[in-house]
């Protein structure tokens, strides 16, 4: 029994499970009326790795970024501390001042409390050598009634005189109880003022300190990130250049590929079955969608060497036999890599289109021993 290809479509079609089926009728109504992507949940990639690697950067970056921007934050509240450490330094000083000052007026009451004492001794004694003198005795040793009035007089003297200088003395007592507290209160105030400065720098410090650690590793990381990249992409560089070809510009128009998925930056877009632009199994699925109108959707696992193990589950043939129309899977490399077959030739070789051979997303063409690779047949 002979099947046309519009028959064996529809078999396909109807093999397919409903979410491909719905996918498949979804596609076709969407290629045939222009390109409306919608990005998927999660992303397929020829290099799935690679931009693991690339998301884990760029949220190490933002984390970076982000701390950036709360170091700065950070920064009026360091200035504001600045502001009063710089206040209590000033404050420190001027009590300082106040203290050295008021050590100073203590030393001259006290110098003249030791002086009035003194006086104090001086007037007692002479009060005494004049207490022991009765009023009669002053009266009969005095000429007249004058000089009497003088040595009273003079008595009378010298007990205000005693009087004033215990007065004084009595002051300068609690002038100096006074200055000494507050000299007590201002070196309290002072050691208040220290701790407050000492804990206003300690936190100053954290706040400077508190994101350079962490920025430090964050950029690590993402060097460490940026150096596994390269390695990953040196093996897939090397295992391509192992299929053997030289590749070539080739076909102006990139095989096919639609424009506006070539026309942005790599990685930046998806395609209709959830694979980042420019990748090698971009380019193949839309081969094979633009030659047998259906291909299978294998978001999330699309890896080139993921391809022939999802055909298998899928119930899409594979072999080892070059056939032109067919998917060219190299196992070779950490990703492998997905080749459209142009044309077999006689000798082994065989043609073949392809995107991203060189790791920067650009179509190219050649010519490689078709032996050794797998091959999957969608139609």
């Amino acid at each position: 029994m002979i099947l046309t290809t519009k028959v064996k479509r529809k078999m396909k079609i109807k093999s397919l499970s409903l979410r491909q089926r719905l996918f498949v009728i979804a596609a076709t109504l969407v290629l045939g009326g222009g390109f409306v992507v919608t990005p998927l949940v999660r992303a397929d990639q020829f290099d799935e790795q690679i931009n693991q690697l690339r998301s884990d950067n760029s949220q190490k970056q933002q984390a970076v970024n982000q701390l950036q921007i709360q170091a700065d934050s950070y920064q009026g509240a360091i200035d504001q501390l600045q502001a009063q450490i710089n206040a209590i330094q000033t404050q420190i000083h001027d009590n300082q001042a106040k203290r050295d000052d008021l050590q100073n007026q203590i030393a001259a009451a006290e110098a003249e409390l030791d002086k009035q004492k003194k006086l104090l001794g001086e007037d007692i004694k002479a009060m005494y050598v004049e207490g022991e003198i009765s009023t009669l005795e002053m009266l009969a040793s005095s000429k007249d009634l004058s000089e009497f009035l003088d040595k009273q007089q003079y008595r009378t003297s010298v007990q205000d005189k005693i009087k004033t200088t215990l007065d004084k003395i009595t002051a300068l007592k609690a002038q100096l109880k006074d200055q000494k507290q507050k000299v007590e209160q201002l070196l309290a105030e002072e050691q208040d003022m220290n701790q407050q400065l000492s804990a206003n720098q300690a936190e100053q410090n954290r706040l400077l300190g508190l994101t350079v650690d962490q920025q430090n590793a964050y950029s690590a990381q993402i060097k460490q990130n940026n150096s596994q990249i390269a390695d990953l992409r040196a093996q897939q560089a090397a295992a391509n250049r192992r299929l053997g070809g030289s590749a070539e510009a080739g076909d102006p128009g990139h095989g096919g590929y639609p424009n506006y998925l070539y026309s942005a930056a790599q990685d930046s877009i998806f395609d209709p079955w959830g694979m980042y632009n420019r990748e090698c199994v971009s380019y193949t699925a839309w081969k094979v969608y633009q030659a047998y109108g259906h291909m299978p959707f294998w978001g999330g696992h699309g890896n080139a060497n993921q391809w022939p193990g999802s055909a298998q589950a899928d119930g899409i043939p594979t072999g080892s036999t070059p056939r032109a129309g067919a998917v060219a899977i190299s196992m070779a490399g950490y990703y492998g890599h997905a080749m459209w077959v142009e044309a077999v030739y006689s000798n082994g070789y065989i043609r073949v289109s392809q995107m991203n051979y060189d790791l920067a997303g650009h179509y190219s063409e050649m010519t490689i021993n078709g032996n050794g690779l797998t091959y999957i047949y969608f139609d």
